[in-house]
């Protein structure tokens, strides 16, 4: 397989704009993006060498040890910053009911990333919707000052004439970021509540059910140039854009990034 050449020099990346993939642990991009045998102990170093960001699927599952956090930050250069899941129990298993204490443990180990932590996202769970909002309201002034967050929903309540206009209000009230989502069951979303915008591109994992991800099997171009003339506005308003692809949009997420790369490349 070819490895991609995703720093081309017609394919700056335009100030403002951090484009890489969920996570970086994927065997099957050893050949096609990462070079013919390297070590799982290398994917990081390599994909920090292409990508000036990711997002940390790990921290779902578990609060990370210090000395992997560390790790995480020694290993990468000094332009490079992670985002990063909440955990589960906070998320999923709580639904941000009587958990300020274990989400100020999750903020105050991530930090240690020091200058390279990204924002931090609270993704919910598809079941929680909209009667959540006086739980959102009420965990959002608990969490720590000083780092980046954005809040992701799964449920089309949120969506709802009365459901919609309270959420972002409270957001913008708290400068959380609404995390503009392309999957096949939320409708297209263009909204701003905080001086930075998160975007997912998510694909169905019915699609790729083989978690073969060396290569593109998915042509999404249509909607990859819609998605490059809506952060080109963000940009031109002076938002800073983090953006995170998973390999179920396309079958491979590294490929996925470079081709807004290109799309985007010159942009204000």
């Amino acid at each position: 397989m070819t490895q991609l050449n995703l720093f081309a020099e017609d394919a700056r990346t335009p100030t403002g704009l951090r484009l890489g993939a969920q996570g970086f642990t994927y065997p099957s991009w050893v050949g096609s993006f990462y070079p013919p045998r390297t070590p799982a102990s290398g994917f990081l170093d390599y994909y920090a060498t292409q990508f000036d960001t990711v997002e940390l699927d790990t921290t779902f599952y578990a609060l990370p040890r210090r000395t992997t956090i560390a790790g995480w930050r020694e290993r990468t250069p000094p332009n490079f910053c992670f985002a990063a899941k909440f955990p589960q129990a906070i998320t999923h298993e709580k639904g941000l009911v009587d958990c300020a204490e274990a989400a100020a443990a999750f903020v105050d180990a991530m930090q240690n990333l020091e200058g390279k932590l990204g924002p931090l996202l609270l993704q919910m769970p598809p079941s929680w919707g909209a009667g959540g909002l006086a739980a959102l309201a009420a965990f959002l002034p608990q969490l720590p000052a000083g780092p980046r967050y954005a809040l992701e929903v799964r449920h089309k309540s949120w969506l709802g004439k009365d459901a919609l206009p309270k959420l972002l209000g409270l957001l913008r009230e708290r400068a959380v970021a609404l995390c503009l989502v392309q999957h096949a069951w939320m409708p297209h979303l263009d909204e701003a509540t905080a001086p930075f915008v998160y975007i997912r591109w998510l694909g169905r994992r019915e699609d790729i059910p083989d978690d073969d991800f060396s290569h593109v099997r998915i042509n999404r171009d249509a909607q990859l140039d819609a998605w490059a003339d809506q952060i080109k506005g963000y940009l031109r308003a002076g938002l800073i854009v983090y953006g995170y692809f998973n390999n179920h949009y396309q079958g491979h997420s590294p490929a996925s990034v470079c081709a807004l790369q290109m799309r985007l490349a010159g942009s204000a």
